[in-house]
């Protein structure tokens, strides 16, 4: 019986060994996901828009929510589905958007999932060209607007 335990441990050892040794994914830090937030929110009160700020893993799986003072009830909605389209299919959402208009055919993407909102304001998150995340705002007057405070967002963290 010892002699088995220690074949197997002598076996398994390597095994162990290495696994600890395999590269880990590329991943979105939660202190680099909560920084990109603040940004985004701080971005649009500068410019007097109360919004919400979603940042969510590749998964798709909200990381940090920010809603500003004031920022109206449907941003938190808006924002989260932003970011999960932008980490789910890996572009803006005004891209998306544009992309579907001009290609009707391609309209049954707004119902691949009910978590998907294909309006401007969502922007994938890249760090080190691998894709980790989105990033999403609702709020403001105009996509354009949500966009370019969630764009200082991703530049607070060096995202791409």
């Amino acid at each position: 019986m010892i002699r088995s335990i220690a074949l197997a441990t002598a076996l398994l050892t390597p095994i162990a060994a290495f696994a600890q040794d395999l590269p880990t994914a590329p991943y979105l830090p939660l202190e680099m996901a909560t920084t990109a937030a603040q940004a985004t929110v701080a971005a649009c009160s500068t410019e007097g828009y109360n919004v919400s700020v979603a940042i969510v893993a590749r998964s798709g799986e909200t990381k940090v929510l920010l809603r500003a003072d004031n920022a109206g009830p449907h941003t938190v909605g808006s924002s989260t589905g932003k970011a999960f389209t932008s980490a789910s299919m890996g572009r803006d959402t005004a891209g998306l958007a544009g992309f579907i208009g001009g290609n009707p055919e391609n309209g049954g993407l707004r119902d691949m999932d009910s978590r998907l909102v294909i309006q401007a304001g969502g922007l994938p998150i890249r760090i080190g060209g691998a894709l980790v995340g989105g990033i999403g705002v609702g709020g403001a007057p105009s996509g354009a607007i949500d966009e370019t405070c969630a764009r200082a967002g991703l530049d607070a963290i060096g995202a791409e």
